[in-house]
């Protein structure tokens, strides 16, 4: 399948994409724990019904973080004009579902259909004990162990707090370890994030295309309760639970394939019932 690659000069850094197939746009949204990589089980997959583009956020892969202020939504939008799309499903995990989510809010016309997958909600107070592996995991970064914080957080989120290390692909594992270095190695001093203002957590039914709240079963508590949030706020959201921790569509690339194939589906034919009434 011809596959397009690109560097695009936006907001101040370069940010790496790829396009591959043809159809409705979607758009890939990556984890705060990875980068475009994260999509390798569905990006060719889901290209032979749409036109997908995955990228790297800044910080993260290709896309080198720079000093200033800067938005996650605001690249993403940035991204969808420099490539000429001006209406597209969102799909986006973790820091990418957050993303997404706050991006409909700022952009309301763009987005066709929402699919956050073991989402944050900007502006939602975490209340709880942190993981278990958390004091040990900022000890290793303030000493500059990297590959150890990175490990750390392998276990927080790909193992997930009910799982051993041994009970989880290695592959997985080593996966998202080596993309979450790359993130690791930013120095915490350049660049500053500027949030959705006034937060989703109060805006959610403000939402009003199709959305699916897909969350695992094993994952912190913490992002189970948003997720619940989210389904709960956003009108007729749809939700999908699957045995597994904070990356279904990497442990269960299959079924997690299906699942949103299925859903574009029927979103596609709603949206054309409605265009024709």
């Amino acid at each position: 399948m011809p596959l397009q690659t690109g560097f695009a000069h936006l907001n101040g850094t370069q940010v790496y994409y790829e396009i591959a197939g043809s159809g409705a746009p979607l758009v890939l949204v990556h984890a705060g724990i990875a980068d475009s990589r994260m999509w390798d089980e569905q990006f060719s997959v889901l290209a032979h019904d749409f036109t997908v583009v995955r990228y790297d956020m800044r910080g993260f892969g290709q896309t080198p973080m720079t000093a200033g202020t800067f938005a996650h939504r605001h690249d993403l939008a940035a991204l969808l004009q420099h490539l000429n799309i001006t209406r597209t499903a969102l799909l986006g995990c973790s820091m990418g579902g957050k993303t997404i989510i706050d991006f409909a809010l700022e952009f309301p016309n763009i987005a066709t259909a929402l699919i956050p997958v073991a989402a944050g909600v900007s502006g939602y107070v975490v209340e709880g004990d942190h993981p278990s592996q958390w004091n040990a995991l900022i000890a290793a970064y303030e000493q500059g162990d990297l590959a150890q914080t990175s490990e750390y957080e392998v276990q927080i989120w790909v193992d997930g707090p009910h799982r051993r290390p041994d009970q989880v692909p290695a592959s997985i594992r080593d996966r998202v370890r080596d993309m979450n270095l790359i993130a690791l190695a930013t120095p915490d001093d350049l660049g500053t994030e500027q949030p959705l203002d006034p937060p989703a957590i109060s805006r959610l039914h403000e939402i009003h295309v199709p959305t699916l709240v897909i969350m695992g079963e094993l994952d912190q508590p913490r992002i189970l309760e948003q997720c619940a949030y989210i389904a709960q706020e956003i009108p007729r959201a749809e939700t999908v639970t699957l045995p597994t921790a904070h990356l279904p569509s990497m442990e269960l690339p299959d079924t997690f394939n299906q699942i949103v194939q299925a859903f574009l589906q029927r979103t596609s034919v709603k949206n054309a019932e409605v265009s024709h009434a």
